[in-house]
C-alpha cells in the first residue's frame, strides 16, 4: 500500500489568474487517479496558499456577482469536502495582515467537512516540500 503524496504551492494572488483555481481543481482531480492504481495505492494531495498565494482563501469573495465566475472560495471548500487538506502559511496571512478568521477555513455552508483549514508556518510547510514525491507550483 503505497500513498503518491502531491504538494499543491499556490503563490500567486487570485487577481488576472485562472492558476490558483486550477491548482485546486487539480488537487480534487489527482483523486481519481486512484482508479489506475494498485488496489490499496492511493494519491494524497494537499494544497498549501504561501506568499501572495494567501490572498486567495480570503473570505466572501464575490466572483459570481462581479465576473460571472465560481469563486476560490467555493473551491476551496469543494476541497475540504472532499478531504483535500488545506494549509495557510502564518507568516505571510501575518505579512499581509490577516487573521485566521478571514481566511476560508470549513465549509460549513455545504453541509460541513471533516477536516478543516491548517494555519502553519512556512518551515512545516518547508519539510512537507522535502517530503512529497510530486510538488507543482501555480
Amino acid at each position: 500500500m503505497a500513498a503518491v503524496r502531491l504538494l499543491f504551492i499556490v503563490q500567486r494572488p487570485p487577481y488576472k489568474s485562472e492558476n490558483p483555481r486550477l491548482a485546486l481543481t487539480h488537487a480534487l482531480a489527482s483523486q481519481t487517479a486512484e482508479i489506475y492504481m494498485d488496489d490499496g495505492d492511493s494519491v494524497v494531495p494537499t494544497v498549501v496558499f504561501v506568499g501572495d498565494g494567501v490572498l486567495n482563501a480570503v473570505k466572501s469573495q464575490q466572483a459570481m456577482k462581479t465576473y460571472g465566475v465560481t469563486s476560490t472560495e467555493s473551491h476551496i471548500k469543494g476541497c475540504l469536502m472532499t478531504d483535500v487538506p488545506i494549509w495557510v502559511c502564518k507568516e505571510d496571512m501575518e505579512r499581509l495582515g490577516l487573521k485566521e478568521d478571514q481566511i476560508v477555513s470549513d465549509a460549513e455552508d455545504m453541509g460541513g467537512a471533516e477536516i478543516s483549514t491548517k494555519f502553519v508556518s512556512f518551515a512545516d510547510i518547508q519539510k512537507e516540500m522535502e517530503s512529497v514525491k510530486h510538488l507543482l507550483f501555480f
